[in-house]
């Protein structure tokens, strides 16, 4: 019988996807609010906290995706965003 080695299957390829997904969405939230209220020391502390992530090692091991492409990806989609 053989066993299917999905990685989307594998436990921690589940936990790395969700620390992403949930860093994605967390700087998406303070980019929008920097767009809307450009002096928001709040917004602009997780912001820089959360890139801090993209460009670490504890990232660079959880996916292939550079940090700096997501940081460039992010910003972008909220710039473009009206």
């Amino acid at each position: 019988m053989a066993v299917n080695k999905n990685l989307a299957e594998n436990p921690y390829e589940r936990l790395a996807n969700a620390v992403i997904l949930q860093a994605v969405t967390d700087y998406r939230v303070a980019l929008k609010k920097i767009k809307t209220y450009p002096i928001n020391k709040d917004a602009r502390s997780e912001a820089l906290s959360i890139e801090r992530f993209f460009r670490s090692g504890w990232y660079s091991m959880l996916t292939s995706v550079d940090g700096e492409y997501m940081i460039r990806k992010l910003q972008g989609e909220i710039t473009q965003s009206e």
